[in-house]
């Protein structure tokens, strides 16, 4: 999709003549499948990196643009968001050494990287999710400026009709409205690819459906989301919901998401390309100059860039591609649900574990797929992407949980999958036992994380937490450990951090008490009272702020005993406060505060309350700001 000059599927013409070429490039993938035209008899591997930039507070960057030019390597390309970048590492044939290889290949790049953002004062991270994201970062301004982007987030606005929404509960919830797709550039993977027999895919893809929920619970990296503690794998919810082109409706009519794992078992890779052209709507077009079935008339192998590009617009999990490499087509597996790290040999390490499943398909379920209910393999991945290796799974019928059907009977299968295609045992004892120290010991990236953020957040506000976090995972990262070895983050380690506060967002309080304007006046001065709160802002029902009320302006208004049972907030509130909004500077707030003589700054955007800022808060940035200095 990269590489092709698009346009949007709109002209009816254009319309009709790519969707043409579309259809006849699924008839010409069965052809080649029928005259056994696809390359067989050997297995590849590959991988995509995809990775974080930050600056050097560890808050995401804004130069990708010119650390990749800085790279001056083709094996790098841009990202949607301009904080982030990818590698696209060579193929290797999957036998004898090729995962050691292909860990020392993604480091020598992942190297090239770290000097080029270096010179910018800026590292990299690998991480799902990466924890110092905040809303700042999801506006215009952090997406790359590309017209394939530009593309993408006009039509599927204009397919949704309305503004995007975020509903994930965990131990936090996290709901909101945005108006574009750039929640979509926080997912961060590395995506692994794998060549199948072409009369085997069938098979295989649904046995890489089964496996995901298990390889997925040891692998999750990505609990945290503005600050928010919510899946195990947040990746999974938050992908499928920031480029959902379905808007709400008042009918029970059911929709397929163009990020899904799917429905049911396949029967052929025609029928997911099949499937995926009768579900989902056009997006993208672009010019074809040779129609697949006449280049197999003549002897040629097509390129198939109508179905590639298509394809290239549904975000499964497991997604069939098929590629052509030295004039041979070939048909591989990508699995797009693992995450970015937190560290290479942890990420070779799932790929390992995932191949080493895949070459080892039990002989029971050839063919032999309608005994399996598909619906346990979907139920695990979603429980998977919830709560990681502490979720149970539904294997061979029996509930177990994630980790002893890993140690178990995974780790044992993937052992004899990657010796049945000659990997190095020392490789295999290496990358096998990362994952068996996670699985034992309950240590993925998201544990990690998770308990790392709660000890900080002890004595550090949530952007400060997630700051330093960050930080921290990158030392842990360059440390050359994997996570489960890693030890908690602790304060000795926030506390040796520089952070920066640079604008209101940073410092807020975003959990508010906050009062109606019909609500009774002593009910509000209780409610101040019992949670020792001097200031409460006044919204109405739809959020909006209306006023605020201090508690000394409270307590004075209600001396007067003949107000006090039917004054209500409304009366007492000041009704047009000083506010200022999330992205104003902080230091701009404190001197507002004091230019006004107020404790207290209602901040708002688009009318509507979204936080506070006290002057308890400002006092407490300006003394970590000098004690730094």
């Amino acid at each position: 999709m990269g590489q092709q000059e698009l346009s949007i599927a709109r002209d009816p013409e254009s319309r009709k003549k790519f969707l043409k070429h579309l259809l006849h490039d699924v008839e010409a993938i069965e052809q080649m499948l029928e005259n056994g035209q696809f390359e067989s008899g050997i297995s590849r591997i590959g991988a995509e990196q995809e990775f974080c930039l930050v600056d050097k507070h560890f808050r995401p960057s804004l130069n990708s643009l010119q650390v990749l030019e800085k790279i001056a390597d083709p094996h790098f390309t841009p990202e949607l968001a301009r904080y982030n970048l990818e590698i696209n590492l060579d193929p290797l044939t999957f036998s004898s050494d090729c995962l050691s290889v292909m860990e020392k290949n993604l480091r020598t790049l992942l190297n090239k990287a770290e000097a080029a953002a270096g010179t910018f004062q800026e590292k990299i991270i690998l991480t799902g999710i990466l924890p110092s994201i905040d809303y700042r970062a999801v506006q215009m301004e952090y997406m790359t400026p590309k017209q394939r982007y530009e593309a993408l987030a006009n039509i599927i606005s204009e397919l949704r009709g309305e503004d995007f929404e975020l509903n994930i509960m965990g131990v936090d919830e996290l709901i909101l409205k945005h108006h574009n797709i750039l929640f979509e550039a926080c997912n961060t993977s590395f995506q692994c690819h794998l060549q199948i027999e072409p009369d085997e895919f069938p098979d295989m893809f649904n046995w890489a459906q089964m496996l995901s929920g298990p390889v997925l619970s040891v692998a999750a990296n990505s609990p945290l989301l503005l600050g928010k503690q919510l899946w195990a794998e947040t990746r999974i919810p938050l992908f499928q919901q920031s480029i959902d082109t379905r808007g709400k409706g008042y009918h029970l009519r059911e929709r397929s998401q163009r990020v899904a794992f799917g429905n049911r078992w396949i029967k052929s890779v025609a029928d997911v390309y099949k499937n995926d052209i009768a579900r989902h709507t056009l997006l993208f077009m672009t010019n074809i100059e040779q129609d697949s079935l006449e280049q197999l008339r003549d002897g040629e192998i097509p390129n198939l860039s109508a179905l590639q590009l298509h394809n290239g617009t549904i975000y499964k999990w497991n997604r069939p591609c098929y590629g052509v490499s030295n004039g041979v087509p070939h048909l591989r597996i990508e699995n797009r649900y693992l995450p970015s790290g937190p560290t290479v040999d942890d990420e070779i390490a799932n790929l390992a574990f995932w191949v080493g499943l895949m070459s080892n398909l039990p002989e029971n379920l050839r063919g032999n797929w309608d005994s399996t209910p598909f619906e346990e393999a979907k139920e695990n991945f979603h429980k998977a992407a919830m709560w990681g290796i502490q979720s149970g799974m539904i294997w061979d019928g029996r509930l177990t949980s994630a980790r002893n059907l890993i140690l178990d009977i995974l780790l044992p299968m993937a052992q004899e999958g990657l010796q049945s295609k000659s990997i190095n045992s020392k490789d295999i004892d290496k990358y096998l036992s990362i994952i068996e120290q996670r699985a034992a010991r309950h240590a993925t990236g998201s544990r990690w994380i998770v308990n790392s953020y709660r000890k900080l957040k002890k004595e550090l506000v949530r952007d400060e937490a997630a700051i330093a976090l960050t930080a921290i995972m990158h030392h842990r990262r360059t440390s050359g450990s994997p996570v489960h070895e890693w030890q908690i983050a602790t304060m000795e380690e926030a506390r040796e951090l520089e952070l920066h506060y640079e604008i209101v967002s940073n410092v807020m309080t975003t959990d508010l008490i906050t009062a109606n304007e019909n609500d009774l006046a002593y009910l509000v001065l209780k409610i101040m009272e019992w949670r020792n709160i001097r200031h409460l802002p006044v919204e109405d029902n739809r959020g909006f702020l209306k006023g605020i009320i201090t508690k000394n302006r409270l307590v004075q208004y209600l001396s007067d005993s003949q107000k006090k049972d039917l004054a209500t907030a409304g009366d007492v509130m000041e009704k047009e406060p000083v506010t200022i909004g999330p992205d104003e500077d902080i230091k701009f707030a404190m001197l507002l505060m004091l230019d006004k003589g107020i404790s207290s700054l209602p901040v708002v955007q688009h009318g509507e309350l979204i936080g506070i800022i006290t002057d308890k808060d400002t006092r407490d940035v300006w003394n970590k700001m000098n004690k730094k200095n």
